[in-house]
């Protein structure tokens, strides 16, 4: 699988980071949809959530957490912010690599488009 987002992981396409470790790498989304719109992508390409395995929990787990660490660091612990994973195309999923969508930085609707 060769998608945009594993080309931002080994470094071919630029990408304004967020976070990174051996895991996971997050970057801010290129046409954001709130002031603060971060991506946390698994380096370890899954396709989609749906895609995962069992082998994969401990990975899934560390996407959530690193998106609260960085959701905090973007000052957003107090005011609340939002994580999305879509799956497949009728959910929005634009890149068929797992990722979740860390939104925050204004008030969010309900329910979401």
């Amino acid at each position: 699988m060769s998608t945009i987002f594993s080309k931002i992981i080994a470094g071919k396409i630029p990408a304004r980071i967020a976070y990174e470790d051996d895991q996971c790498l997050a970057f801010h989304d290129i046409q954001p949809k709130a002031p603060v719109h971060v991506l946390i992508i698994p380096k370890k390409e899954i396709e989609r959530i749906s895609a995962s395995t069992e082998q994969d929990q401990p990975l899934l787990g560390h996407l959530l957490f690193v998106a609260q660490k960085i959701a905090e660091e973007q000052g957003l612990k107090e005011s609340g912010f939002r994580l999305v994973i879509n799956n497949g195309p009728d959910a929005g999923e634009s890149v068929a690599h797992l990722h979740v969508h860390l939104l925050g930085g204004r008030a969010l609707a309900w329910p979401p488009g």
